[in-house]
Order: C-alpha cells, then sequence, then structure tokens
C-alpha cells in the first residue's frame, strides 16, 4: 500500500513507535501518521518539535513504564506498538567485552521486551491490537564483523515468533520486519569512516542483488501493512525487505 490508496487505514487508532526520530524510525512515523494513526515517538533524543514525542530510555524500565502509562492515557488507549529501539555494533566474537554485550543485548532486545510488557495491558483491550519488532538481514545472514549485533537481531527474531504464539489468541497479532543494508544515518556514520568510503558504498550496494541500499521509507511500507487491520490474517511472519538478499543467489555479472 502506498500513497493515497493507504489514506485513512489507520484512522482512529493509537501507535507507540520507539527509536522514532531518525532512520528507518522517522520514515515509520511519517507513514502511519499519514495513513491516519495519532503517533507516539519514543527516543532518547526525541525531536523537541514533534507531536506527542517522549524522551524514553527502553534500558529503562521505568522510563518505559511512565511514557507508555502516559501515552495510554492521554490518546485512550493503544492499538500498535512498532519496537524499532536499537543500537549497533561491530566486531567478531573477540571485539567486544562482557559489558558491551550486555549493553546492546539490554537495549536490543530486552528493550524490547520492556516495551511490550507495557503496552500489553493496552493492547489487550484493542480491537486491533499489532506488535512489529524490526529485526535485521543480521539476524539470519552472516555478515562480517556483526557477530553481536546479529546475535541481537538473531534473538529478536525469535522472540517475534515467541510472542506471536503467545498473544496470538489475546487478539494481538505479532510480526517483524528484516530489513537488508539501509540508507540511514547509523550506515551513514559507518561508512563516513571507512578508509574508502565510495569503494565501500559501492560495496554495499553490490552484496544487495537489486543492487542499492534499502531506503527507509520502503521498511516503513512493510511495517504499515503489517501493524494494519487489513492484514488480520498475518501472524507470526517477519518480512524481509533486503532486495534478494536473504533468499537470492545470483551468479557473478560478467
Amino acid at each position: 500500500m502506498t500513497g493515497d490508496t493507504a489514506a485513512g487505514t489507520f484512522d482512529g487508532l493509537r501507535a507507540i513507535v520507539t527509536g522514532g526520530s531518525s532512520g528507518i524510525g522517522a520514515a515509520i512515523v511519517r507513514r502511519l501518521r499519514a495513513d491516519g494513526a495519532r503517533v507516539a515517538v519514543f527516543d532518547v533524543q526525541p525531536v523537541e518539535d514533534s507531536p506527542h514525542s517522549y524522551r524514553v530510555d527502553v534500558a529503562d524500565d521505568a522510563s518505559v513504564v511512565a511514557a507508555v502509562a502516559e501515552v495510554g492515557d492521554s490518546f485512550g488507549g493503544i492499538d500498535i506498538l512498532v519496537n524499532n529501539a536499537g543500537i549497533g555494533a561491530q566486531g567478531t566474537v573477540a571485539d567486544n567485552c562482557d559489558e558491551e554485550w550486555h549493553r546492546v543485548f539490554d537495549i536490543n532486545v530486552v528493550g524490547t521486551v520492556r516495551v511490550s510488557r507495557a503496552a500489553l495491558p493496552w493492547l489487550r483491550k484493542s480491537s486491533a491490537a499489532a506488535i512489529v519488532n524490526t529485526c535485521s538481514i543480521a539476524s539470519r545472514a552472516g555478515l562480517p564483523n556483526r557477530a553481536l549485533y546479529g546475535a541481537t537481531k538473531g534473538a529478536l527474531y525469535s522472540l517475534t515468533l515467541q510472542m506471536a504464539a503467545d498473544h496470538v489468541r489475546e487478539g494481538i497479532r505479532v510480526n517483524g520486519v528484516s530489513p537488508g543494508t539501509a540508507a540511514t544515518p547509523w550506515v551513514q556514520r559507518l561508512l563516513d569512516t571507512a578508509d574508502d568510503p565510495a569503494a565501500e558504498r559501492t560495496a554495499l550496494d553490490a552484496r544487495q542483488p537489486h543492487g542499492r541500499l534499502v531506503e527507509a521509507d520502503e521498511v516503513a511500507d512493510a511495517v504499515a501493512y503489517l501493524a494494519s487491520p487489513r492484514a488480520a490474517s498475518t501472524v507470526g511472519t517477519v518480512i524481509e525487505v533486503d532486495g534478494g538478499m536473504s533468499g537470492l543467489r545470483l551468479r557473478p555479472q560478467e
């Protein structure tokens, strides 16, 4: 669903998007609002001039519980939760200390647990309840120097399926999206630190079969589908938005 064809899809629905101030999260917020949803944005660095923007650290349970309760009360309920907040990590298993492993897991995996746990009482009251988790191509494909990041996203992929099984009979659909390498500020920062940023960008483009980075708006389109009441029979699904990287095995170009 794109453009005017989706206008009004989320009329009357209330959503929370974590990590919603930039990149993929900001694109999801724009899309849901354009389609009629009332959206609260959770981020450690909220956009000051954005409506319903909350300073929330998903690693701090008190921060999460307070913000979810405030949104639920002010919106009169919560129908949709998009767990998009997360941080990156580089290196092999030898390159990060225990503290860094705990920190990244605490944000990328346990952060999703904290927000979902706080939102569940509100979602159980909704007739159109949906949770969408942002996973990653790194959850199912082995990428160099992504051991820690990939491990967290693999855990989130599995968590998505377990949550779907636990809550489907409560009327709460849980699904996920798995983006490929996307044109986001985090990826740009990685490119900026490369010895040859242009060559690194070319290599990232070529790694995905369609020959370019994924756009944040393309991921937002997939999230909008999964969160929409139109996807009422889509449960326990993780949509891959990766230009074919996870499933295609193309022959090298001559």
